[in-house]
């Protein structure tokens, strides 16, 4: 378990990053489902869709394993991987996914899509390195 007050401190600070983060990329997508259903440019709003989902899961990825590898660290393990190639593969499957449905969702779009949670990541800090 954590030592120290500070290390506890950092820990809830790490797991409200993650919170916001995720909750962050919940209301995109939302606004990106909204923009499929009401707007006449389903196709680009299907890629960023699928790009941005894809872009959450791999999110949600690396968050769970750097869980792991911090608990491995703190528990003096050897830590695991922290799963490249499942991320790259699910990057790889949108893609393969978007090139099937190619009538239907825009390619570029889905690229811009994969890209969104390194957005949110880097708008996250941005804005919450601001406030202190």
């Amino acid at each position: 378990m954590l030592e120290t007050w500070g290390e506890a401190e950092n820990m809830s600070q790490y797991e409200n990053m993650v919170k916001r983060q995720r909750k962050w990329m919940l209301y995109l997508l939302s606004i990106l489902v909204l923009g499929a259903a009401l707007t006449p440019y389903k196709h680009i709003f299907f890629g960023l869709l699928l790009g941005s989902t894809v872009s959450f899961y791999n999110l949600y990825l690396l968050q769970r394993k750097i869980d792991d590898f911090s608990e491995a660290v703190v528990k003096q393990t050897r830590p695991k991987g922290l799963g490249m190639i499942s991320r790259f593969a699910a990057a790889a499957l949108a893609v393969i996914l978007a090139i099937r449905f190619k009538e239907h969702v825009d390619m570029i779009a889905v690229i811009i899509g994969l890209m969104t949670s390194y957005l949110v990541i880097m708008l996250d800090f941005i804005f919450y390195r601001s406030k202190e």
